[in-house]
């Protein structure tokens, strides 16, 4: 490949390396121009362009990237479509992610064009949920480099995924005075969320008393139990304490107890006839990420955790911030890459839902506003996050209490969407881009936004890009702020549909299945997707 700026005269066949407008029309980074493509340039006053010539035996990126994919096939892993130099493989149900670190390091070493980036060993995924992308960093790359890239993977697998089994849980909460009963139901609440995934079930709960006698007849009628859970009244600090004592007493005996995991320090692994017994730290009574996790999840994906495997897990174990850190944690945005802030649109009012405001609805515990701007905290690669108000704002803003969010009321939003699409984008002006999504759209998952975000951050800051339902334009869309006065001119009860169909030439679609098209906009879809979340988890 010969890459660099070329005269219009030797560049029919050319990748373009970067987007230029020729008169009204817009060339995308990676078009092979053809001889109306150099015509229209000529007489918009180009004389040269940044550009790929192709040598003999180069592969350009998107058939590079697409046969390195269709080299990394593995069972329950599915490979999306190559698009600018990319592919994006998915899990096809949920489990443990297992990436052969090695395999991996040999791909990554043989040429800088060509990279493969996975998500952390042992990461637990969705079905649906993208584990790895390869990314084609120049316009092509040499064939016999991608042959030899070929040939590492065709000798082992280097993504491999262990699907969740679902598993007969038998949970055992000890109790002293001081603790109180809804501190137990809310444990079992949490230990039933965290089985979902799996779609284990508790086949049942036993409370007893804080002793090692109480605890001891408790684990003998586990009964048909695949796995036990242990939470105890108080921290077990030593493995003569109470939990340690009963699984001895019941025949049973102690695999680890304390792990390099914070966190999650004092959780204990046991066996029982057979089966894990797991001591519960106390942190594993809250949802949120801690070491109880990183083991529960490999026994429940069927992979062998003793002694070695925990203390294995030290580095990536320091899960929360400690209070005499000197520092914190850098800011959610950095770098020179474009910036694009999420702006969630949630001031509608719900107008066939029979009187109802479908935002509030519970979806698992939560409205459903507060489950789609979570979705929004959870992208990776975003900015800020905004929410849109106007119907109900005082409800929706208490629903949303305790987020990193920032609220913007709409008095005008019963004069449609389009007054709330241009509060949002006013208020995100500073981005490069505006990630606008929908409040009502349940199976959009943080992996969906971060997908669209990388879209646009390769094809560059003038970029539109759209989420597709296969091939049909759907939402959420990212808009250049380039267009903010475009934006600004909208009126009526309309979103950004006409500004793409003004600006074909700026349009990247971005295939996300149903999650791109399905909003709950009245009472049968909001218990559909009720429905299809719970047996999903």
């Amino acid at each position: 490949m010969i890459f660099g700026r070329t005269p219009l005269a030797d560049a029919e066949g050319a990748v373009l390396a970067h987007a230029i407008h020729a008169g009204e029309r817009r060339l995308k980074k990676g078009t092979r121009l053809a001889q109306e493509d150099l015509e229209a340039l000529r007489e918009s006053g180009v004389e040269s362009v940044v550009a790929a010539r192709l040598l003999p035996g180069d592969v350009v990126e998107d058939e590079a990237a697409g046969r390195l994919g269709a080299a990394l096939d593995a069972p329950h892993v599915g490979v999306g479509p190559a698009a600018t130099g990319r592919v994006n493989l998915f899990a096809k149900t949920a489990g443990l992610f297992c990436p052969d670190r090695a395999v991996i390091d040999r791909l990554n070493a043989v040429d800088p064009s060509m990279t493969l980036a996975t998500l952390s060993e042992f990461a637990p995924v969705r079905a649906g949920q993208m584990i790895a992308t390869v990314k084609i960093i120049p316009l092509s790359v040499d064939g016999n480099k991608l042959a030899e890239a070929l040939s590492i993977l065709s000798r082992s697998q280097a993504l491999k995924l262990a699907p969740f089994r679902p598993h007969r849980v038998r949970l055992i909460q000890t109790m002293l005075p001081t603790v109180k009963e809804k501190v137990l139901n809310k444990t079992r609440r949490v230990s039933e969320a965290r089985l979902e995934a799996s779609h284990s079930t508790i086949i049942g709960e036993r409370r007893a008393p804080h002793t090692a006698e109480a605890l001891e007849a408790a684990l003998r009628e586990a009964g048909d139990a695949d796995l036990i859970l242990v939470f105890g009244a108080s921290a077990v600090i030593d493995e003569g304490d109470v939990i340690p004592d009963a699984i001895r007493r019941a025949g049973g005996r102690i695999e680890s107890f304390g792990m390099p995991v914070d966190p999650g320090n004092l959780l204990l692994l046991g066996t029982l006839d057979g089966r894990p017994v797991l001591g519960a730290p106390g942190c594993a009574r809250s949802p949120k990420e801690n070491g109880f996790d990183f083991v529960l999840n490999r026994l429940l994906a069927g992979l062998p955790v003793g002694p070695e495997t925990i203390r294995g897990m030290g580095v990536g174990g320091l899960l929360e911030e400690i209070g005499s850190r000197p520092s914190p944690r850098e800011s959610e945005s950095s770098g020179g890459e474009a910036v694009v802030d999420i702006v969630v649109l949630a001031a509608g009012r719900s107008s066939r839902m029979e009187g109802g405001n479908k935002l509030l609805a519970d979806f698992g515990g939560m409205p459903l506003v507060r489950r789609s701007v979570e979705t929004a905290l959870g992208a990776k690669r975003r900015g800020a996050v905004r929410v849109v108000t106007g119907h109900m704002h005082e409800a929706v803003e208490t629903a949303l209490e305790g987020l990193k969010v920032e609220t913007i009321h709409n008095p005008d939003f019963a004069e449609g969407l389009s007054t709330s699409l241009k509060a949002g984008v006013r208020a995100s002006e500073d981005a490069d881009g505006v990630l606008v999504m929908l409040a009502d759209q349940p199976f959009l998952q943080p992996d969906h936004l971060d997908l669209l975000i990388g879209a646009f951050v390769s094809e560059g800051k003038g970029s539109i890009v759209a989420a597709c339902d296969r091939g049909r334009r759907r939402n959420p869309v990212i808009l250049s702020t380039e267009l903010l006065p475009a934006i600004i001119a909208l009126e009526g009860d309309i979103g950004a549909a006409p500004i793409i169909a003004a600006e074909p030439e700026r349009l990247v679609e971005v295939e996300m299945g149903e999650a791109a098209s399905f909003d709950v906009d009245t009472l049968n879809l909001l218990d559909l997707a009720r429905s299809r979340l719970a047996e999903t988890g």
